[in-house]
């Protein structure tokens, strides 16, 4: 199950993205960091997890960079 889907991004404000943002690359330089110094991490698949939700948070913000979707705006209802 990812960190965050799409639709909860996009409801988010760009303040909220940028803290998200931040919190998510703090906690991924821990896990990385832990992993080279040699010690073992609980769930290593949190790292992929971490990397995905971080491109998908830097992808909404490049949409609403070049107008391809207003701010703000999340999915219509569709599922």
């Amino acid at each position: 199950m990812p960190i965050l889907r799409m639709d909860e991004i996009r409801a988010m404000s760009k303040e909220e993205r940028r803290k998200k943002l931040n919190e998510l690359r703090a906690e991924l330089m821990r896990l990385r960091t832990m992993v080279k110094a040699g010690g073992a991490i609980e769930n290593p698949a949190r790292i992929r997890e971490l990397r995905k939700a971080i491109a998908r948070i830097l992808t909404v913000e490049r949409e609403e960079e070049l107008g391809m979707r207003p701010p703000g705006k999340g999915r219509r209802g569709k599922k």
